[in-house]
């Protein structure tokens, strides 16, 4: 048989070879370019046309008018030594009247025999920009919130300075002999962990990252599972988020008991 009545239309295999191929061309295109981009949920599709431009990896006309928001809100926060930190005693007075109003939760003197944070001799800057990130509603507290919202810039370097300036005063932490459990000491790296010290250490601390010795159990873990869950997304860069999504329940009931138990002994950094 010659190529040319192979090729030939009326040769009924090439003919039918043909059509097969041509369907089976047509069919993928309609599932990889419609039907895929249209079973996609979260893709809000205009019509065919941007389903076929979506699936190709083609921007939409429309994304440049319409950029894309993030889910939740941003810190405003920018992290840089120019933060309050020095203690400054017109600063100490007014914060520590403005204090008055956080006593209930915060303790008198600073620190919490409850779930909440102790602030007495948290650093100016950690305190600072979560009462500017309740504010902006960046965090998100029933308690918080409503306070921090009528704050002044002033009010919270006021009150950032009151909080840095209180002795840390020892509260109330079971006794421990315990070793500092790995993923304090030296965190995970295998799995990109960095050692909670690395940032929140007390002689050695990464500006606006807040000391954790000595703050309640229930209040650390408690952070470290909304960071893990994405209920809390006031840190920069996604750090804590990422660093609580890989620790393990078990890891962040070590971390939480054992910065606990150490004693909140101040320390002079600044």
């Amino acid at each position: 048989m010659s190529d040319d009545r192979l090729l030939s239309p009326r040769n009924p295999w090439f003919t039918g070879s043909v059509g097969i191929t041509v369907i089976l061309l047509a069919a993928t295109a309609l599932g990889g370019f419609v039907l895929l981009p249209y079973a996609q949920p979260d893709l809000k599709l205009a019509g065919i046309w941007d389903a076929i431009c979506s699936a190709a990896g083609v921007p939409k006309a429309s994304s440049a008018a319409d950029p894309v928001q993030p889910e939740s809100k941003l810190t405003r926060v920018v992290v840089t030594s120019a933060l309050p930190s020095a203690a400054d005693p017109e600063a100490v007075g007014r914060g520590a009247t403005l204090a008055q109003q956080c006593a209930i939760c915060h303790g008198p003197t600073g620190v919490s025999r409850a779930d909440s944070p102790n602030l007495a001799g948290q650093y100016a800057p950690a305190v600072y920009k979560q009462l500017a990130d309740f504010k902006a509603g960046v965090r998100v507290n029933a308690t918080m919130t409503p306070f921090a919202v009528n704050l002044s810039e002033r009010d919270m370097a006021d009150l950032s300075a009151y909080y840095a300036f209180l002795p840390r005063l020892p509260g109330f932490h079971p006794a421990s002999d315990k070793p500092p459990p790995r993923i304090v000491i030296n965190g995970a790296p295998l799995r990109n962990i960095a050692p909670c010290g690395s940032c929140h250490g007390v002689l050695d601390n990464k500006t606006g990252s807040p000391w954790l010795e000595g703050q309640p159990a229930a209040y650390v873990k408690a952070q470290l599972q909304a960071f893990a869950s994405g209920a809390r997304r006031n840190d920069i860069s996604q750090q804590m988020r990422n660093v609580a999504r890989r620790m393990t329940s078990e890891e962040i009931d070590q971390a939480a008991e054992w910065y606990a138990s150490q004693p909140s002994t101040r320390v002079h950094t600044q």
